[in-house]
Formats: structure tokens, sequence, C-alpha cells
């Protein structure tokens, strides 16, 4: 593809790992740590896999607020099509001062923030979450009638199980 370059990449042998491998970005260089024992022929190739891992990964990261309210507009038609401009938001966004909470609602302005850290979660994850903050436009509180339109979701248990899983690993509280 023209125009894009491969970028510098540094490799570190280490004698104490015996099978992972690992990369990240280190300014404009991507560091990828291996095994010692790997041949040049598997370094390359694991080069090139952790190369790709890394531009997916930053790809989902550069997603879009417009990116986020289509992806809203579409769990809408499929899960709240019933409730018209009540279960359209003025506003959705991705935000990074959410350490906390995996998104939030304020139905008074019809604002919906979703904290950046959901952004390389699957998508069915980010699906969850942003459903979760569109039901709170129709029922703000957590009632059995918020409940029920989430349920809608047919992921909506396991996803709920995932993110309890990575605020677990994380300690970090559980949100509602």
């Amino acid at each position: 593809m023209a125009g894009t370059r491969k970028p510098v990449v540094e490799v570190r042998r280490s004698q104490r790992r015996r099978r992972t491998v690992s990369a990240y970005r280190d300014g404009e260089r991507v560091v990828v740590l291996i095994p010692d024992q790997f041949s040049r022929a598997e370094e390359s190739e694991w080069v090139d896999r952790m190369l790709a891992r890394l531009a997916a990964r930053e790809g989902r990261l550069a997603r879009s607020d417009a990116e986020l309210l289509a992806r809203a507009t579409r769990l809408i038609d499929l899960y709240l099509a019933g409730y018209g401009a009540q279960a359209v938001p003025a506003s959705v966004r991705w935000v990074t001062n959410q350490n906390g909470r995996w998104g939030s609602c304020t139905p008074a302005d019809r604002s919906i923030r979703i904290s950046h850290r959901v952004q390389d979660m699957p998508e069915w994850v980010i699906d969850y979450v942003l459903l979760h903050e569109l039901a709170h436009l129709i029922v703000p509180s957590h009632n059995a009638r918020f409940w029920a339109l989430v349920g809608r979701y047919p992921k909506a248990e396991r996803a709920r199980g995932y993110l309890e899983g990575v605020a677990a690993a994380s300690c970090a509280p559980l949100p509602s």
C-alpha cells in the first residue's frame, strides 16, 4: 500500500522468556519482546504478527464519535425502535475522564459518554455498554423496566460477564 511505512522495530530477545511474545509502541518505534531461542524466521514471523496486532488495536482506539453515534442509531433501530425520538440521544461521544464506569447518560440533556477503556473491547461489549446507556434515555433508573430493555440485546448477559471479569482483573469496582 503506497504511503504506508513500516515502523522502526527493535527486537529484544530474552533468555527468561520461553513462549510469550509481546510488543508495544515507544514513540515512533515498536519494541517486540521475544524468547532468545527463536530462529530468525520465527522472529520475522512474530514481528509481522505483532505489527498487525498493534495496527488493529490502534485502529480500534481511533474510533470516532461519529462512528459511535452511527452505532447508537443501529442499536436503536434493532432494539429500541418502538420508542422513537425518546431513544435518540442528542450526543454520543468517547471520553477519557471516566475510569470508574464504562459509560454514563444524562437524560436531562440526552447526552451519552462512553469510556475510552471500552474502545479496545469486542464489538458486542461496546454495543452492550452503548445500549445500556441508550436505555437510560427511556428509563433513567436501574429498575425492572430498564433491565427488560437492556435484556433485548441477545449478548447482554455475556457482555455483563465480560465487563465483570475485566473489572475483577483490574481490581476496579463494578460499575452498574
